[in-house]
């Protein structure tokens, strides 16, 4: 963590300032009724980490790879640190994006994963050394428009290096062996997690889509912004994007219960081994997102791996009694769900029962952060045009203990 970035947190915790015209505390307030179990084996997963093998070993044989470390010594946008007027109990840290991205209005973050999900706490989280923060984002089609693409951000969280971020964007294979190309992939992307060398990226409809974080492509940046894909056999163009990252694989979603599952945000729990995924869903009125109790269910992975079966069984499921939810945690029996809707911060354990917290507007996913000498954080995000701050919390301040 950069030494002026906690210079930073301290100002702004002395200030105790106002987020949103609203001041954001810590004082829980029991919620009336916690989450109930529902029947685990009523949801199902079918993994498959080979659909584009041949597709993508001809986009690396054809483009190259960067590793993440060349990736970052290239890393063009500057993070910002957080601004003044930002303020939310127990803040550790955290950054806002430059001013291109807080300002776009076709581009929203969501997802939020780090090195320390994919390799844990050793040699302080690095992967391919260096500490990172890994946000995902949608773009749309116009200001108003459709989904149109998806990317990540990677963001160096690491006093040895700038604080400097780069983006990637998400694409699909296509084409022939001898003529591989690829598409872009218009998914919400509002949850992610880095497991290994594996990034998990929620499809709403659908499960995840699997991603291999050895395989980022070398492309053209130039060319136009409408430029996707094989322009020649040498020259790939990708809206002016120096790097992408090709999908390898999905993981599909099932139940027997008879509502599908909407995979609207998913974290790591390192913990035991899984993937908790939650529904955003409403209590009434939305023609867009179910009308509908939430779920949120745990998938385990395989024994000591970072990738699941080829058929998974999960491992818990819950009936939720909150609504609009676009993040969640879980880690060691404890669980916590943001409410973009009504800025609550969710806490509940099956002893403790639940506690909520006054938490941010505008709230997105959340990722748990292990430390083995300081405190454990939970990072988030905010997705709000013009205020999106990426920001790390003590976890013990909402309840963990």
């Amino acid at each position: 963590m950069m030494r002026h970035v906690r210079n930073g947190v301290r100002a702004v915790l002395a200030a105790g300032l106002l987020v949103a015209g609203a001041l954001v505390g810590a004082a829980p307030a029991g919620a009336a009724a916690g989450p109930t179990a529902l029947p685990a084996s009523e949801y199902t997963l079918s993994a498959d980490y080979h659909r584009f093998d041949a597709l993508d070993s001809a986009l690396v044989s054809t483009l190259g790879t960067s590793a993440v470390h060349t990736v970052m010594e290239h890393a063009n946008h500057d993070r910002q640190a957080l601004p003044s007027s930002f303020s939310v109990d127990g803040l550790s840290g955290g950054f806002r994006f430059d001013d291109g991205d807080n300002s776009d209005c076709q581009s929203f973050p969501q997802g939020i994963t780090t090195s320390r999900d994919a390799v844990g706490t050793a040699d302080s989280g690095n992967y391919d050394g260096h500490q990172l923060v890994l946000v995902s984002w949608y773009t749309k089609d116009g200001c108003d428009g459709a989904q149109q693409r998806s990317r990540i951000t990677l963001v160096d969280w690491d006093a040895t290096y700038p604080n400097a971020y780069r983006k990637i964007l998400l694409v699909e294979p296509t084409g022939t062996t001898a003529a591989p190309d690829f598409k872009d992939i218009p998914i919400h992307a509002g949850g992610v997690s880095w497991y290994g060398n594996y990034l998990y990226v929620a499809d709403t409809g659908h499960g995840m889509r699997v991603f291999d974080m050895r395989k980022i492509l070398n492309t053209d940046p130039g060319g136009t912004a409408d430029q996707i894909g094989r322009q020649s056999s040498t020259v790939y163009h990708a809206h002016n994007y120096a790097y992408v990252l090709p999908q390898i694989g999905t993981i599909t979603s099932r139940t027997t219960s008879g509502t599908d599952l909407a995979w609207s945000s998913i974290s790591l729990d390192r913990v035991s081994g899984s993937i908790v995924m939650t529904e955003y869903t409403c209590q009434s009125g939305c023609t867009g997102y179910p009308n509908r109790p939430p779920r949120a269910v745990r998938f385990p992975f395989v024994s000591g791996g970072t990738t699941f079966a080829a058929t998974t069984t999960a491992s818990q499921a819950l009936q939720l009694p909150w609504y609009n939810l676009n993040g969640v945690a879980s880690h060691n029996g404890r669980w916590w769900f943001n409410s973009s809707g009504q800025k609550k911060l969710y806490y509940w354990t099956p002893t403790a029962g639940p506690a909520t917290f006054a938490w941010v507007s505008g709230g997105e996913s959340l990722s748990y952060w292990e430390d083995s000498t300081n405190p454990d954080l939970l990072w988030s995000l905010q997705e709000t045009t013009g205020g999106r701050n990426v920001f790390a919390v003590t976890q013990a301040t909402y309840g963990g203990g």
